[in-house]
């Protein structure tokens, strides 16, 4: 990754269908220097994850075309390393637990709590 005056930036793909949590969380990542991908649901996350190659996603669970477990699961099943975050409001620990058996790097909470984004960035894209 470049880094932009000693921090790292990174090429970061937020999945989400509202185009509002996709503009607030991208809005953010920019303040803090990184390059921002947007997809509106999980089939255009995979064409742009596998022909930009970004650093890391931010991935919401519901959407329509193909969710976030669908997406999670073909990204694992086709070999990519990257940092997905989950990005959701459920807070069941079944789905966490899903989505950890599934290949999850670590979860979000809807909504947007700008600390805890970046404390995630931070820690996992060192």
């Amino acid at each position: 990754m470049p880094s932009l005056g000693g921090l790292e930036v990174a090429k970061i793909l937020v999945v989400d269908d509202s185009m509002f949590q996709r503009h607030a969380v991208g809005k953010l990542l920019k303040e803090v220097g990184h390059c921002v991908l947007e997809a509106e649901n999980g089939r255009v996350a995979l064409q742009k994850a596998f022909a930009e190659a970004p650093d890391a996603m931010i991935l919401d669970l519901i959407m329509p075309e193909c969710n976030g477990f669908e997406t999670l699961e073909t990204l694992r099943k086709n070999g990519s390393q990257m940092p997905i975050f989950i990005f959701t409001a459920d807070i069941q620990q079944s789905t966490r637990q899903k989505c950890l058996d599934l290949g999850a790097t670590a979860f979000l909470n809807k909504p947007l709590n700008k600390d805890e984004l970046k404390g995630v960035l931070l820690h996992f894209l060192q």
